[in-house]
């Protein structure tokens, strides 16, 4: 089993919680809806790429994912600024449905209970 590589863990806390202050302070494209959660982020050991897992609750997914991939640039030099990393990963942003996955099946449980 590998050992965990705690930098890369703090590298990873430090650019999800920085791009979710980004895209929450400083995005002002009106498709970004008012609820978007930045889940995590997975970095190369190389520093090369970054996948961050956003998780969108309101307004249209998937022109959200093109405001934010359009906006790839702008969050990684606004990373670059903040950070103080030798290289700024470059930004790619996935889509993570977890959070409306654990909404929907609460509201499934709560038919069920209420039918029984």
């Amino acid at each position: 089993m590998p050992k965990k590589n705690t930098r890369m863990i703090r590298i990873n806390e430090e650019i999800a919680r920085v791009t979710a202050d980004i895209i929450r302070f400083e995005m002002a494209d009106p498709r970004i809806g008012t609820v978007v959660s930045v889940m995590g982020a997975k970095t190369t050991q190389d520093l090369k790429f970054c996948k961050i897992s956003v998780s969108i609750l309101d307004g249209d997914a998937d022109e959200t994912m093109k405001a934010l991939s359009n906006a790839a640039s702008f969050v990684r030099k606004r990373i670059a600024d903040t950070l103080n990393l030798r290289n700024t990963p470059e930004i790619i942003f996935i889509q993570d449905d977890s959070i409306a996955h654990a909404i929907r099946m609460n509201k499934l449980i709560d038919e069920v209970n209420k039918n029984e």
